[in-house]
């Protein structure tokens, strides 16, 4: 189980070092072989990977959407609300809006990005976001992608909330801005067909929600600048995960598992007072 001689892959920069290096000497991450456990946290972790990791959590939190309200089911209007979990449910687990934020519910920011409001809005969004995350990832890192596709899907949903207030779920705004990380990567390695291309993408992924109902243009917009300005602000060298974001990353994941935590003792405050 614990490796104590011989050479690991850094996780950070996927070069090999002695598993006992206190700093990898290629991209300065922090014990690199994890205290010999690193060989066995990796064969784990690389069947989680981030894109698995944000299918499966909004797959739950789909699942127990439903399971809050089991009558919502019946009451299909058309194809776009097969399976819908009702307005009641998506309150409880977190669904963000200018009613959220008046009652003081601002981490809805991040636990909105985690719920979907039908089948057809999930699978899509997690059809489009697994190729765009996947794509961001081998890009940029695991790090940065999941610091883009929060900072993204939060910035989306505050531009919505300040412009229309309605209520919103959904990871639309995440995905817009893994695509603006993928132009800012074309523009930045000199790729310029294919960032023209990208912008074409999400030109034509912009006008689509023009043409349907219920899509959160606003948290689309948002996202997409959310992402492209953290996409920028990161100081990109290759896939080298630089300890700083190491930690700020798994900071922001410990915010969502809280935002989360807050909302259901919040609702349960809420059921048990009544």
């Amino acid at each position: 189980m614990r490796k104590t001689s011989g050479a690991v892959v850094c996780p950070g920069c996927g070069r090999l070092v002695d598993v006992n290096e206190r700093v990898c000497p290629f991209c300065e991450r922090i014990s690199p072989g994890m205290m010999g456990y690193g060989p066995a946290v990796q064969r784990v972790m690389g069947r989680l990977s981030l894109a698995n990791v944000i299918l499966v959590v909004c797959i739950a939190f789909y699942l127990a959407s439903l399971a809050l309200d089991p009558s919502a089911i019946l009451r299909m209007r058309g194809l776009m609300d097969l399976l819908s979990p009702s307005g009641a449910a998506l309150y409880v687990l977190g669904m963000t809006g200018k009613f959220a934020i008046a009652e003081g519910r601002w981490w809805t920011l991040l636990t909105a990005v985690f719920l979907h409001g039908s089948l057809l809005h999930l699978a899509f969004n997690m059809a489009i976001g697994r190729r765009y995350l996947e794509d961001v990832v081998e890009l940029y890192g695991g790090t940065r992608a999941w610091l883009i596709f929060i900072v993204a899907g939060a910035t989306g949903f505050l531009m919505s909330n300040l412009a229309s207030g309605a209520p919103t779920v959904g990871a639309s705004g995440s995905i817009f801005g893994l695509l603006a990380a993928l132009i800012v990567y074309g523009r930045r390695t000199h790729q310029h067909t294919v960032a023209q291309q990208l912008w074409i993408s999400a030109a034509m992924m912009f006008a689509f929600g023009f043409f349907m109902s219920g899509v959160n243009n606003w948290a689309h917009a948002g996202g997409f600048a959310g992402g492209f300005v953290t996409a920028e602000a990161l100081a990109f060298n290759g896939r080298r995960e630089h300890p700083v974001l190491v930690g700020l990353a798994w900071l922001l994941a410990l915010a969502v598992a809280v935002a989360f935590g807050v909302q259901m003792a919040d609702f349960m405050g809420f059921a048990l007072s009544r």
